[in-house]
């Protein structure tokens, strides 16, 4: 078993150097590469000091190749990105002229504490209600709470946030929530208890939409991976032996249901990480999503890199981790 786990690991540098180089491949190949990317920071820092419309010449254009490695074949460039990473060099940002590294070590708690709120807030929420629907199947409570769940399913995570954001923060009808960023402006005069409210006040709307973005899914996959195991032949027989249905269910049905949502878990890690770009726009949040968006419209090359990067690793490690979930849900798991 754990031979299969150290194999998974060590797969993922392999993994790793496969996804980034074939992203490092066409964002040099496709019109607008880094090139192209570093004579408009130029002729743009030329504008902005007052300058005529400045002309690279072919000198110029050849010393910027050079230094960007791009005189050499695509794989040589992407070699010498790769040795650059060996040393833990994530490269500069040339959209925020900084390293990488202090962008992405800067921005990844915010989407944390969001993420991970929302995230435990969803198994909290989906997984109770899942069972209970698939315990009372065909009754008033499976049916509003089918309603209320394919509702949350059709409405778009941003104009649902929104919709919040009208109604509880704009004072049009309430003003019990900020209308966004982080924390407040006066957050470092607050006292502990203070600063802890703010906080609350300010992720409570944005976690409300951070749930309804999986509350659908996760909540039927849970009611109808019970429901299928309510069905098997074990249950009936444990039932038949003289055990209640409850202790039937909730003693043997219930692990084995789980298995389908351990298949999802791992692979939230890139939600965390990421977070959701409509949800930041929308309520000013400085993190990850908003940081993906930017490096990748402004064709930045190393911070679309690093954060490939990163997303990648987590993703591979969550795939992981989803692994040792199956195992921890059913012994008889075997991956040798």
């Amino acid at each position: 078993m754990w031979r299969y786990f150290l194999k998974r690991f060590l797969l993922i540098f392999p993994t790793l150097i496969g996804i980034t180089f074939v992203v490092f491949l066409i964002s040099h190949m496709a019109p607008g590469g880094p090139l192209d990317s570093e004579i408009a920071k130029i002729k743009g820092a030329a504008n902005q000091a007052g300058a005529s419309t400045k002309q690279i010449s072919a000198e110029e254009v050849e010393l910027i190749k050079k230094r960007l490695h791009l005189d050499k074949p695509v794989p040589v460039a992407y070699l010498y990105w790769l040795g650059q990473i060996v040393t833990f060099d994530l490269g500069e940002s040339r959209l925020h002229s900084r390293k990488v590294t202090d962008l992405i070590l800067e921005k990844l708690p915010v989407s944390l504490v969001f993420g991970l709120s929302g995230f435990f807030l969803t198994y909290l929420i989906c997984i109770p209600l899942g069972i209970k629907k698939a315990l009372k199947e065909g009754t008033n409570f499976d049916l509003y709470t089918s309603f209320l769940i394919f509702f949350t399913y059709s409405l778009p995570v941003f104009a649902f946030a929104m919709l919040l954001l009208y109604l509880f923060a704009s004072g049009e009808v309430f003003s019990l929530f900020p209308l966004g960023h982080e924390v407040s402006d006066y957050y470092e005069d607050l006292d502990f208890f203070g600063k802890v409210k703010d906080r609350i006040s300010h992720m409570f709307l944005p976690v409300i939409c951070y749930v309804v973005g999986s509350f659908a899914v996760l909540t039927l996959l849970m009611k109808n991976s019970l429901l299928d195991q309510i069905a098997k032949e074990y249950v009936r027989t444990a039932v038949s032996k003289g055990l209640s249905f409850s202790d039937a269910v909730f003693k043997h049905a219930f692990r084995n249901s789980l298995i389908p949502i351990a298949t999802g878990f791992g692979g939230n890690l890139t939600l965390i990480f990421s977070g959701s770009l409509f949800i930041e726009l929308v309520f000013n949040i400085d993190g990850m999503g908003l940081l993906s968006f930017e490096a990748v419209r402004e064709r930045d090359t190393d911070l679309m890199m690093g954060l490939l990067l990163a997303q990648s690793f987590l993703g591979l490690i969550g795939k992981i981790i989803s692994d040792f979930c199956y195992v921890a849900i059913d012994p008889r798991i075997n991956f040798e």
